[in-house]
């Protein structure tokens, strides 16, 4: 991996997009807040019927057919490679790299994102596993995927997304082998026959690694929006084409939804359209705060989250939040305790502190203009 030592001035060059930067840091301060255990308790006994449960359960995966808004978490990581890929690759043409060596660097990218992301199944039981359902290990397919299209029209990259989409629709449906020729149904569908294939064993959560074949949509609906914010046309334009795909692309996922039942754990077509256009309105939002109106000072609470988003991802993957917790654990319990407050409080009070101090890890590096990346 590189450590970059750009300033933050040059990270904010003209052709950067703010607002990228602001919607990455909105997913990954929401993404390493699950290791703090905070969502968890906000979904206690204690708070039924309340406006803080009602979030919590939606900061919790859907057990399975329906949608709550966490499951939009890695659609919108995923879709953010893709619009920073076009910038990307820019950026080094005119740094005088070759397009050969570009297309070199993108599938060593992919082949560390593959291992990254593999690793980490290995680490966590101490044991080799062939597992592939987490994020990096996801976008090492659908990263390169994205870019094999990048420079064909945009109707033809739109083209190949669906028809990967169809590609995966068909297989799920009209699968042969028995046992696994129910499309539809956890642990019993041609995804989870793959993952038996590949490692002998399915996941606890009725993932599938196969899910990095249709949500290659993600990206590549990512890269087109790139370079829609990278054309001539006008502010508005832009705002309206992606607020307006977006709305369409969310009204065909729950259309679809009445035909293919919208499932993130496998990837359903009508849960990657609905998730892409909900992605689309994510960017479009970010753009009119950060790039139109140019609110990004009070942004860059966010924005130094997004800036150092593999860094925070496999720190706290690894096990750094719990890290966070021996700290804190001796002090912070034993002040609380002086309150007489109730111990879900308590409990959540100490989660914040030690999202507070992933948040301040990723700001200590920005500060100090080192930014991780490979």
């Amino acid at each position: 991996m590189e450590r970059s030592t750009n300033s933050p001035g040059a990270e904010a060059q003209p052709e950067r997009l703010a607002s990228l930067d602001v919607f990455r840091g909105f997913t990954m301060f929401l993404l390493i807040a699950e290791g703090t255990g905070i969502y968890s308790l906000m979904t206690n006994a204690m708070f039924d019927g309340s406006w803080v449960r009602a979030i919590g359960l939606q900061l919790h995966h859907h057990e399975w057919h329906g949608l709550h808004f966490w499951d939009l978490i890695q659609p919108f990581f995923m879709f953010i490679v893709g619009v920073s890929l076009p910038f990307a690759v820019q950026a080094r043409l005119r740094k005088g790299d070759s397009y050969p060596r570009i297309a070199a660097h993108v599938l060593k990218r992919a082949l560390v994102l593959l291992l990254l992301g593999w690793g980490l199944y290995c680490i966590g039981p101490g044991k080799i596993t062939f597992r592939f359902q987490n994020v990096l290990a996801q976008l090492s397919v659908t990263y390169l995927l994205a870019f094999v299209v990048m420079n064909r029209k945009w109707y033809t990259q739109a083209g190949f997304s669906f028809a990967l989409l169809l590609g995966t629709e068909l297989l799920y449906r009209f699968f042969w082998v028995e046992g696994y020729k129910q499309p539809f149904e956890p642990d019993h569908n041609f995804g989870a026959w793959v993952d038996m294939m590949i490692a002998g064993e399915l996941s606890g959560g009725h993932w599938v690694s196969f899910n990095a074949i249709p949500t290659a949509a993600h990206t590549i609906w990512g890269v087109l929006a790139g370079q829609l914010l990278m054309s001539q046309k006008n502010a508005g334009a832009k705002l309206a084409i992606l607020l307006g795909a977006g709305a369409a692309a969310v009204a065909a996922g729950y259309g679809l939804d009445l035909v293919t039942p919208m499932i993130k754990r496998i990837a359903t077509s009508s849960f990657v359209v609905m998730s892409g256009g909900w992605c689309l309105i994510g960017l479009g939002i970010s753009y009119l705060i950060a790039d139109v109106f140019k609110l990004r000072k009070p942004l860059m609470f966010l924005s130094v989250v997004g800036m150092n988003s593999l860094f925070i991802y496999l720190f706290a993957e690894l096990n750094g939040t719990d890290f966070l917790y021996r700290i804190v654990k001796p002090f912070a319990p034993a002040a609380l305790s002086l309150t007489k407050m109730d111990d879900v409080y308590s409990k959540m009070i100490i989660a914040g502190l030690v999202w507070g101090m992933l948040w301040y890890m990723c700001f200590w590096l920005y500060r100090r203009k080192v930014f991780i990346k490979i």
